[in-house]
């Protein structure tokens, strides 16, 4: 009697089957658990194992994501204070019994037409109410540019020539509508510029741009050689640029990839609060920043902690969001390993303490600062002296304690900050600009991209208009031949003739 019989015998039949028919049974149903038990494991130890495949790809992924997101720039908020855990959420502020008086739309400026639309007709059903009285009127301001031109503005010039008794020689008249030997105005030359540095526009957007909306047709290759002749002729005020970066007390520097016919190059950055210096350059060594800022430096430069930038003399800062971040990476690969939490934590209030001894310094005599000072070198030297640390925090501690002598830097030093958000912020102009256009065609091309580019953030960066500016900057090399300066044009407060182009994006 096999085991599926006696399971569905009876109780009555099972009372009077023999002893040794139900052990026999018994034995085999054990035999027969122990079996499916076995197979039931084997499965389950597979599925285990394809579940511990997948959650090991999903980290892989995680990590992969982590590393590619590490060196991101960060926002002007350094990087130790962003709150990474869970948000908490907000308080609803309580409301007052009075309210809070709305903003608003801004002030319409005076109309400079006006326009009256006559009701003929109902809308609705299409009678006609000429002959109706007007029973009431409604105002509004609407504000608009421009349609398209259907032509542009094709101006004649004639221009004078007299015999000068003074100078002994024949003179001709000088026009200011357009540079010498070229037959496209000021404005649209501005225009241009502002289009391919501060919109960063390609040139064949720019072409099309200008072909549909001021009927202006100009090639790609016609709208190049503009640009490199505009930046020769802003070659004196781009070296303007650099002396005011060099004698500034803080420089910004940092550098991204730049592509010049497919080669790679390097578009380097050096910026103080009120002026950027752009470069382009074939390397990314040590001997292009010694070429830009020599190899003495008095004030303080803040860096990521690229190498080329250890051979100058100075005092330097290292971007602490760049450790950071990488120590979170390190954090979030490694999740079971608390002591990298501990290491960031007490690395993080050093910084902080750092900060808050520097924004004190004023308050508290020298001696003081200078032993507050030391004992936070003291907290940092101990911190990277971790006793019996991990792997994996060794490998963090090493990459910490080749900038131990960088790190608090910016505590002497009042308004250095302890991270390089703002050279990272200039840079990302060129990032843009090389996202959209893909880089250069020619050495010439980069280096005008350069020049422009330097002037246009450095009249942001001293809250001018960019193209007032090289409006009158242009002028004044028409008449002198050589372009207006910076501070010139910041010294005698000149007022532009308007132009009827874009205004820079606040």
């Amino acid at each position: 009697m096999d085991i599926i019989e006696v399971i569905n015998l009876s109780e009555y039949e099972l009372r009077n089957t023999s002893k040794d028919i139900l052990v026999s049974a018994v034995i085999l149903l054990r035999e027969k658990i122990e079996s499916d038990q076995e197979i039931y494991t084997s499965e389950l130890s597979l599925i285990q194992a394809k579940l511990n495949e997948k959650e090991a790809e999903l980290t892989n992924l995680k990590h992969q994501d982590v590393n590619t997101t590490a060196n991101q720039p960060s926002s002007k908020q350094p990087e130790y204070n962003k709150n990474t855990g869970p948000k908490k959420p907000k308080k609803k502020k309580k409301r007052s019994h009075k309210g809070r008086k709305g903003a608003g739309n801004r002030p319409k400026p005076n109309p400079d037409v006006f326009v009256v639309n006559a009701l003929q007709y109902c809308p609705d059903c299409h009678a006609n109410l000429t002959t109706q009285p007007v029973i009431d009127t409604v105002v509004r301001i609407i504000e608009d540019i421009p349609p398209p031109a259907k032509k542009t503005i094709i101006t004649e010039e004639t221009q004078e020539r007299k015999w000068c008794h003074n100078c002994g020689k024949i003179v001709a008249s000088v026009s200011e509508a357009a540079l010498p030997k070229s037959d496209i105005g000021l404005q649209a030359l501005v225009l241009i510029a502002y289009l391919w540095v501060v919109s960063a526009i390609s040139l064949p957007g720019i072409a099309r741009y200008l072909n549909a909306f001021f009927r202006l047709v100009i090639s790609t290759s016609g709208l190049s050689k503009m640009m490199i002749r505009l930046a020769g002729i802003m070659e004196p005020v781009y070296d303007e640029i650099l002396t005011d970066v060099k004698g500034g007390m803080i420089i910004f520097a940092d550098e991204t990839g730049w592509r010049v016919k497919g080669i790679l190059w390097w578009l380097w950055i050096f910026a103080n609060g009120r002026t950027a210096y752009y470069w382009p350059d074939r390397h990314r060594g040590s001997a292009v920043v010694e070429k830009i800022l020599g190899t003495l430096f008095t004030g303080v430069l803040v860096t990521d902690a690229w190498h080329a930038y250890m051979k100058i003399v100075c005092k330097k800062q290292t971007c602490m969001a760049h450790i950071m971040r990488k120590i979170r990476k390190f954090r979030d690969a490694y999740p079971d390993d608390y002591s990298i939490i501990q290491f960031y934590k007490k690395l993080r209030r050093i910084l902080l303490d750092g900060e808050k001894l520097q924004s004190t310094r004023k308050d508290i005599s020298e001696e003081v600062f200078l032993k507050r000072l030391q004992l936070l070198k003291k907290r940092l030297k101990n911190l990277l002296n971790w006793k019996s640390p991990s792997n994996t925090l060794a490998t963090v501690i090493k990459k910490v304690a080749r900038q131990e002598a960088y790190i608090l830097t910016f505590v002497e030093h009042g308004g250095v900050p302890n991270h390089n958000n703002y050279g990272e912020y200039i840079i990302k102009k060129g990032i843009l600009k090389r996202k959209v256009s893909g880089g250069s065609m020619s050495e010439d091309g980069v280096r005008a991209y350069a020049v422009l580019q330097s002037v246009a953030q450095t009249c942001h960066l001293r809250n001018l208009s960019f193209s007032s500016f090289m409006t009158t900057s242009l002028i004044n090399y028409i008449r002198t031949g050589k372009a207006l300066s910076l501070n010139a044009y910041e010294a005698k407060s000149i007022k532009p003739t308007e132009l009827n182009i874009e205004k820079e994006a606040a």
